[in-house]
């Protein structure tokens, strides 16, 4: 079993649980691990055998693009996305975060990490 990992994927989405934030926007990071069986790539050079980074980051792109109050239902969308689109994934564990939250303080970035095995 192998961990691959997508660190640092960075957007301007328009998420939040404030109307405000909704419409304003913010910039957002996240970090994508994927448990899968890759050693017949390992093995025989082939991208078809393992997770194809770019449709990886397809997938988180295209749910970032979709708006959503809270940070864990993104993770948990991500996650939801991830195993339905690569059946060789086991277990995904996404971190999104938020920079300059608001909160009334200084707050460099809200983060929730969210983890869940392909049942």
């Amino acid at each position: 079993m192998a961990k691959i990992l997508l660190e640092g994927l960075e957007f301007f989405a328009y998420h939040g649980y404030h109307k405000e934030e909704r419409k304003t926007g913010n910039r957002y990071n996240v970090d994508v691990i994927v448990e899968a069986d890759v050693m017949s790539a390992a093995i025989h050079d082939k991208l078809r055998e393992t997770i194809d980074y770019a449709k990886l980051y397809q997938t988180v792109k295209e749910e970032m693009e979709q708006p959503a109050k809270l940070l864990e239902h993104i993770a948990h969308r991500i996650n939801q996305r991830v195993l339905q689109q690569f059946p060789q994934v086991k277990a995904v564990e996404v971190q999104v975060s938020k920079f300059n939250p608001p909160l009334g303080g200084v707050c460099r970035r809200a983060c929730v990490t969210l983890r869940e095995e392909r049942k």
